[in-house]
């Protein structure tokens, strides 16, 4: 990756609000063009398969990799839910200090969960918001 991709993505994760403000998030989907560059640095931070991502964005994987792959216009639902998810990631990485560690932790099927994992709530905003909290318990040292 080029070191202007690099910073461009630092940028990009440095400047995403943190989920538990709504006023910020709304004013940041509306102030940037959240375009194929944020599905993309989504896709790259995250690593995961199509299949997972696109169903967190209530989209199909052969839309998802349109999207990856073309530049086409947003629906500002799904805008909005691609800035909530790389703010979880942001936060995650923040509690967990790799990207390993979150996502083993986002993977992984939880007792406290219903023995879901926490990424089986992600395609909804409630279920951002509800992990998000969960993130925030462990930094306060609760069992999650």
């Amino acid at each position: 990756m080029a070191i202007l991709e690099l910073k461009r993505n630092k940028k990009l994760i440095d400047d995403i609000p943190e989920m538990g403000n709504f006023t910020d998030i709304y004013f940041y989907v509306n102030h940037y063009d959240i375009d194929q560059s944020y599905i993309q640095f989504l896709d790259e931070l995250s690593g995961l398969k199509d299949e997972i991502i696109s169903k967190w964005l209530n989209i199909t994987t052969r839309t998802y990799r349109t999207y990856k792959t073309k530049d086409v216009s947003l629906k500002d639902n799904t805008k909005e839910h691609i800035v909530l998810i790389l703010s979880l990631y942001k936060h995650g990485l923040d509690v967990f200090n790799t990207k390993e560690e979150f996502e083993l932790w986002l993977t992984t099927p939880n007792f406290l969960l219903d023995s879901k994992a926490p990424m089986d709530f992600l395609d909804t905003v409630s279920g951002l918001k509800f992990i998000d909290n969960r993130l925030t318990a462990i930094e306060f040292g609760e069992n999650v």
